[in-house]
């Protein structure tokens, strides 16, 4: 009788789940379960990573389009006249030993010694030869002058401006009609103050600018007052 309850407990449910062929079955469908799982992984990670990929390359375009729009509102801005300039032409660029009487004051075109100042950053507190200094806005440079007119803040306001501008250099000139002058090669523009945004139009415009005689000349190894 208790052989015969044990066969019986043998061949219930739980011997069946025991067999070698339910065994292999519990295993394929967890493999299967497993299987599926990964597979629902690895589309989750496309889709994040075509999500990131796709924002990246917004960014980027937007990145794009914005360096685009910025050099043409540059160029844009550079284009355009600014109020207040005067300008003249035809200037001659004869080198000569002579003192020039130029037409202007301070010049900003015309005869010239054959060396130019050194016209870099250059900040000087003693007045320069015009016929050096009309050199340097040959070669591309602004150069800003200022009377006892100008107040100290703005002296001190433009000379960090001028040390931190390539091509520019600043000297007093007491023959000037404004407190601040900015003098490019048949260009300038007079302001009573160095906070005139019209000084930063001026040197974006003008700084190696097309109306330079002789753009990429050195503004170095010249001569210093």
């Amino acid at each position: 009788m208790a052989s015969s309850k044990a066969k019986a407990k043998n061949n219930g449910p739980k011997g069946k789940n025991n067999s070698p062929k339910a065994r292999e079955a519990a295993r394929r469908a967890r493999v299967e379960e497993i299987r599926k799982a990964e597979q629902a992984r690895e589309r989750r990670m496309r889709l994040i990573t075509l999500g990131v990929t796709a924002a990246i390359l917004a960014g980027l375009a937007g990145g794009g389009w914005y360096l685009i729009d910025s050099a043409q509102e540059k160029e844009e801005a550079k284009a355009a006249p600014i109020d207040g300039v005067k300008s003249w032409s035809k200037l001659t660029q004869n080198h000569v030993s002579e003192t020039v009487d130029y037409k202007m004051s301070p010049p900003v075109g015309g005869d010239h010694s054959a060396v130019w100042v050194n016209c870099d950053k250059q900040v000087y507190t003693k007045a320069v030869p015009n016929e050096n200094a009309v050199h340097g806005l040959e070669h591309g440079a602004v150069w800003i002058t200022y009377n006892d007119k100008a107040a100290k803040a703005d002296v001190e306001s433009l000379s960090k401006l001028v040390t931190n501008t390539t091509y520019t250099f600043m000297s007093p000139y007491e023959d000037q009609s404004s407190p601040i002058v900015l003098s490019a090669w048949e260009h300038q523009l007079k302001v009573d103050k160095a906070s005139d945004p019209k000084v930063q139009k001026f040197l974006d415009k003008y700084v190696q600018g097309e109306q330079t005689p002789e753009p990429g000349a050195a503004c170095s190894g010249g001569m210093t007052p």
